[in-house]
């Protein structure tokens, strides 16, 4: 009869199991409470985007009509043209926004607009943030025109 030497099967002891399981909790612990902050930057982004693009549409309302639509006239002339204050003689069929309507900011508020402006000559437009309420800091803090950071190139 020949002997053969004993099978040692390889394999991961517990220690190595626990110890692998305790460094995927730390790394977790420390990754999942970046991830989830991210939704405020992500809302103060599409609302940078969201004014950058009514801004656009307001443009080419001036450039049609020669003004920018009133306060009182607000971005609602973007969709339909106005019958109060100073009618627009040459307003684009369709409007000037592509859905036919306003968008709300991310936090599903009316951006607010002034014509003329306080901070910009031309018209001011603002989002209030998550809060609603002027002021305040991270997801709360208001986008505005003329604080709008344009993407790097």
């Amino acid at each position: 009869m020949i002997l053969r030497p004993p099978v040692f099967r390889k394999g991961f002891t517990l220690i190595e199991i626990l110890v692998v399981v305790v460094i995927l909790g730390v790394l977790a612990g420390l990754v999942v409470p970046r991830i989830v902050s991210k939704p405020g930057e992500a809302r103060q982004t599409k609302a940078r985007m969201q004014i950058e693009n009514i801004e656009t549409a307001l443009k080419l309302f001036k450039l049609d009509n020669g003004y920018y639509p009133t306060t009182e006239q607000g971005l609602k002339a973007l969709v339909q043209k106005p019958s109060i204050g100073r009618v627009p003689a040459r307003w684009r069929e369709g409007g000037y926004l592509e859905k036919g309507k306003v968008p709300k900011d991310p936090w599903s508020n009316d951006f607010i607009y002034l014509s003329p402006g306080v901070h910009n000559k031309d018209f001011d437009l603002i989002s209030l943030g998550a809060d609603g309420v002027e002021g305040g800091e991270e997801e709360d803090a208001d986008v505005a025109n003329w604080d709008v950071e344009k993407p790097k190139s």
